[in-house]
Formats: structure tokens, sequence, C-alpha cells
């Protein structure tokens, strides 16, 4: 496996593109007190929307906050969102479509059809709803994010479980006298696993954009956190200084990015039909 992902990172340079894109935003986040120069929510009127220059390299903003600090420091919000959403929404989505695909039945039907439920709300608009009833804040917005993401999860599960429970080794199992949820634990859902992998690692990137967004429509987190979506929506009315919301959007963007190239290229390692190109 180690050598396969070694020659992952030689044949596929947008895959270990994404890998440094996302290592340097994850370093910048966890040391944003020893590479931000200036406190990221302290005001200077006096400096307001100045351009980018060797002091404030990304410029400021309509309240003279430095941008640059702030955008380092907002990879601490966003990137937290993301990745707990995910990692939240990918284990209960996980299970419950694991549960859902292995019992099957009347089980399944009812499972699913809640599932689909929730589906069948545009996701934004649902978070939306979540978060406006709820209240806006960090915690409330990752739980609308991961009340909406998780049926997604469960569905993928669902289906490769289906035929993964049909493989020999499964019923062998059950022929020895395995109950069903050490089979269901050690059996179905490690075998079935790598497809959900390859969707959480591509979804930190959505999630990143869904959380962002409802930063963006005064949903997220409380002013004066510096928070991308936030710091974006602040430089909407500010046209003509692009760097006030063009550097906090030019984060989301690369951040995306690179979640979705490390994204395809696990999907070309883990994938049975692409795996003998890097074994």
């Amino acid at each position: 496996m180690l050598q396969s992902v070694k020659r992952l990172f030689k044949s596929n340079y947008l895959f270990t593109l994404g890998v440094i894109i996302c290592l340097v935003w994850i370093l910048a986040a966890v040391l944003a007190p020893v590479i931000a120069p200036y406190d990221p929510i302290e005001q200077d009127l006096v400096l307001r929307l100045n351009a980018p220059s060797a002091a404030h390299i990304f410029g400021t903003d309509n309240f003279g906050r430095d941008i640059f600090s702030r955008v380092i420091y907002g990879g601490r919000y966003s990137l937290l969102a993301g990745c707990l959403t995910v990692i939240i929404a990918g284990f209960i989505g996980t299970f419950y479509g694991a549960v859902a695909g292995y019992v099957g039945g009347q089980v399944d039907n009812v499972m699913m059809r809640f599932s689909e439920m929730i589906l069948s709300f545009p996701s934004l608009i649902l978070a939306m709803i979540i978060n406006a009833v709820m209240g806006s804040n960090l915690f409330n917005t990752m739980f609308a994010l991961v009340i909406v993401a998780w049926p997604t999860y469960a569905r993928m599960m669902r289906s490769v479980v289906l035929s993964v429970k049909e493989n020999e080794y499964v019923t062998a199992s059950e022929a020895l006298g395995a109950s069903k949820l050490r089979i269901l634990i050690k059996e179905v859902i490690p075998n079935s696993i790598s497809s959900v992998l390859i969707m959480a690692t591509t979804d930190i990137g959505n999630q990143i954009l869904m959380f962002s967004t409802l930063s963006f429509l005064g949903l997220g987190s409380a002013p004066p956190t510096p928070e991308w979506g936030m710091m974006v929506s602040d430089g909407v009315g500010y046209f003509n200084k692009f760097w006030v919301a063009g550097f906090p959007g030019l984060a989301i963007f690369t951040m995306a990015v690179g979640a979705n190239f490390i994204g395809d290229g696990l999907r070309d390692l883990l994938d049975p039909k692409l795996r003998k190109t890097f074994s």
C-alpha cells in the first residue's frame, strides 16, 4: 500500500498539488499566532481599506483590520467546520447505510425513506432553516451541515454493502455463527469503506463552501470572528477594493480545489478498477 501511495505521488501531480495546498492551509491555521503579523480583530480606522502593501500584504478591510491575519485565522474556523462536518456526517451515514444495506427488508425500506426525505430538500435551504431556527453560531452551523450531509454517505454506503454482503467471506462468517453486529463491523464495513473515504475527502471542500455560504448569508459565526465566508460578505460592498473579498475568496477556492484533487487521487488508488495502475 505504501508503494502504491508513493507511485500515486509520482504519477498524479494534481494529487500532490492538492496535498501541498491542504497541508499549507492546515499548517497556517495551526501556526496562526506565529504567522499572523497582527491581531485579526484589532481595528484601526485610520488604515481603513488600504490597498495591499509591504505592511499589509493583503490590504486592510473596512474596519482597518489586516486581511492577511484574518485569512490565516479564518482557516481555523473554516477548516474545523469542514473537517468535523465530514467526520461526523460520514460516521453517522456510514453506520446507518451499512445497517440498512446489510439487514435489508422493511428495515432497509424505512431507513432509506427517512434519508430520502432529508435529501428531498435543497441542502442549502434546509441548512439555512435549521440554522435560522437554532441561532447563528459555529456549533449550530456545523450541526445544520451534518443534518443535510449524512444521508448522502448513507446512500453510498448502502449501495456498496448490498454488493459486499453477497461475498463468500460474509456467508462463511454467518455459517460459523458470528453475530450480525460482528459481521457488520468486522467484515462488511471494512470492505465497503473505500468509496466513503473518497467521498469524504472530496466533500471537505464542499462543506467548506457550504459553511462559507452560510457565513456569507449571515448564518455562520458571529462578527468579528475572522471567517472566510463572512470576510467575502464584508467585501461585497467594495467592488473597487478587490482585496477585501478577493483574498478570502481565493482561500476558499484553493482549499476546495485542493481537497477535490486529493479525492480524485484517492479514487484512483482505492477504486478496484484503477488500483492495478498503482500496484
